[in-house]
């Protein structure tokens, strides 16, 4: 079994930020060599996700909207009481998730014809990493 495995760093400009990678991610695929496998994407951060689904932008602003409204920004969190003040950011993440795998068919990613990676910030402005790792034949 052949594996590759890059992290990709992420220092966004604003506090909250969707990030199409899915062209980073296919040159890592290219780069492995891997006919068949899997390539795993995940963030490697509590605030941060990665999440597979379209690239327009009226959809994007929806998933924000609908994000704040599930785990609205507010003071009274009780993870505030720790210093932080990103408890929505937290539970943004995990109605998110942290990760997603991608089947590789024939020396390629294989995504649907709209499908495309995307990394989710929510506690921004700050250097995160995301891992890339291909695995297969």
């Amino acid at each position: 079994m052949k594996s590759l495995t890059e992290y990709l760093w992420v220092n966004t400009e604003e506090h909250r930020e969707f990030i199409n990678i899915t062209d980073k991610v296919k040159d890592l695929v290219d780069r492995s060599g891997i006919k068949e496998g899997f390539t795993l994407v995940s963030a490697m951060h509590i605030t941060a996700g990665v999440y597979v689904n379209d690239a327009e932008s009226g959809l994007i602003a929806d998933i924000e909207e609908w994000l704040e409204k599930l785990a609205p920004y507010k003071r009274d969190y009780r993870h505030h009481l720790t210093g932080e003040t990103n408890g929505d950011a937290h539970l943004k993440s995990l109605l998110i998730h942290h990760e997603v795998i991608v089947p590789i068919t024939e020396g390629k990613l294989d995504l649907g014809p709209w499908q495309q990676i995307y990394y989710a910030e929510f506690d921004g402005q700050r250097r995160k990493r995301v891992i890339l790792k291909a695995l297969g034949e």
